[in-house]
């Protein structure tokens, strides 16, 4: 499986994504830089955290005009992986691949410490690896994490099991604490907390890894099952 790792200016997550999956995951990863077109020869697209382009204007939002972008979204109507984590999350919002908008922190402040999160829903490509209603520890770093949406969108996303991770303390003001939503498909993701930066023990824990690792076998079996 090979695995993109989108950078924008202002990225500082994308070596930590790279780390998960090539030395943790043990797949090929490669980065591809905001001004490329094409994703073609990719099979899961990650957009990592960070500050693209200084969070100007809005987080996300100068980005999503970026030229990789267009691919991204064609990647996800193609039905490939997509994973927005921190200012990726804020991306695929702005880009309208994931409902809703994200704001500043409700008490202003930065927030970077480990949190838990309640896994909602484990019937997607992205948490296969879960249990129903576990808790994880994964680290949170960011200013502009506070999650917002209209009722409709919310009672959607409820109905739909599109919250897939859900703080069980308060962090940062998100509505309903959603951490972490996905698409109606169910094949792009987006969460405020940084999974990549809890796949081994000597970082403190390992229990992001299953995302990662959810992904790589939805994938096997997908292509098994066409082959």
């Amino acid at each position: 499986m090979k695995f993109a790792v989108i950078v924008f200016p202002g990225s500082n997550c994308d070596a930590d994504m790279y780390y998960a999956i090539h030395d943790r995951l043990g797949e090929d990863v490669e980065y591809v830089f905001h001004t490329e077109t094409s994703l073609d020869r990719f099979d899961a697209i990650l957009l990592p955290g960070g500050f693209s382009h200084g969070d100007y204007l809005r987080s996300g939002a100068i980005a999503r005009f970026a030229p990789i972008m267009p691919a991204v979204i064609q990647a996800a109507e193609a039905g490939k992986p997509v994973l927005g984590v921190c200012n990726g999350f804020q991306v695929l919002l702005e880009a309208g691949l994931l409902p809703g908008a994200m704001k500043r922190n409700i008490d202003l402040k930065f927030i970077c410490r480990t949190v838990n999160l309640v896994v909602e829903n484990n019937q997607t490509m992205f948490t296969a690896g879960y249990e129903a209603k576990q808790t994880i520890a994964i680290p949170v770093a960011h200013g502009d994490g506070n999650y917002d949406c209209d009722e409709e969108t919310l009672a959607r996303l409820e109905e739909k099991g599109q919250i897939v991770f859900r703080y069980n303390e308060h962090v940062n003001g998100s509505k309903n604490n959603i951490a972490g939503i996905v698409n109606e498909r169910g094949n792009v993701l987006g969460m405020m907390p940084h999974p990549e930066r809890a796949v081994e023990m000597l970082l403190g824990n390992d229990e992001g890894l299953p995302l990662f690792t959810s992904i790589l076998r939805n994938w096997r079996e997908s292509h098994v099952a066409t082959s």
